[in-house]
């Protein structure tokens, strides 16, 4: 039996957080689709088309090391806006999520695009400020040198870029359940998402 879980929201918000936890607590499979777009703006750092990027990915170019990075991140944003990137990728977001047992996907346009039909949305959203703050603090304990001015001009680049390109912008689906964590802990988060899906499923 399928059950889907789609989380949407802006970078640095805790949805992967929250989606990876949703998912254990639930023993449902999990995909960070944003991945596939880090690994397909890797790959265009590398030279590669976008295009051809998308269509050749393969499970192997999930584990570079460096999808993490901001550069990365910001190529991902961009190959992101391409129709052709997107069409590339969403028959694989699809299977999985109708696998067998239940999936977890989050993402951009996970509610709103690549499974519209899903048992149960959530949008994860905080303030630019709280969400700079985290992203900084990631990146600073990872070494790289960054300041907290830098951090938040990226996240608001990505936010603009994602929420304003033509196809499947960043936003809310009309009926996803909203989790603000500005001012929620970890585990306030979790369990806020946690209770929205038993709402469901009871």
């Amino acid at each position: 039996m399928s059950f889907t879980i789609a989380i949407d929201g802006p970078a640095a918000a805790g949805k992967g957080t929250i989606s990876k936890a949703v998912a254990a607590h639930f023993g449902f499979g999990h995909l960070d689709t944003g991945l596939l777009y880090r690994a397909v703006g890797r790959k265009t750092l590398d030279g590669m088309p976008a295009i051809q990027a998308a269509q050749s990915l393969t499970a192997d170019d999930l584990k570079a090391d460096d999808l993490r990075t901001g550069h990365v991140a910001q190529a991902a944003s961009k190959v992101a806006s391409i129709p052709e990137v997107r069409a590339a990728l969403v028959d694989f977001q699809r299977a999985f999520a109708r696998r067998s047992g239940g999936a977890v996907l989050d993402g951009r346009d996970i509610g709103t695009v690549i499974c519209p039909d899903a048992e149960v949305k959530l949008y994860v959203t905080a303030s630019d400020e709280v969400r700079a703050e985290r992203r900084y603090l990631e990146l600073s304990a990872n070494g790289h040198a960054v300041t907290r001015e830098g951090v938040l001009e990226d996240l608001r680049e990505r936010d603009a870029r994602d929420s304003e390109r033509a196809t499947a912008p960043l936003k809310p689906a009309d009926d996803a359940y909203l989790v603000d964590t500005s001012g929620l802990s970890i585990d306030q988060a979790i369990a806020a998402a946690i209770a929205a899906v038993d709402q469901v499923k009871r």
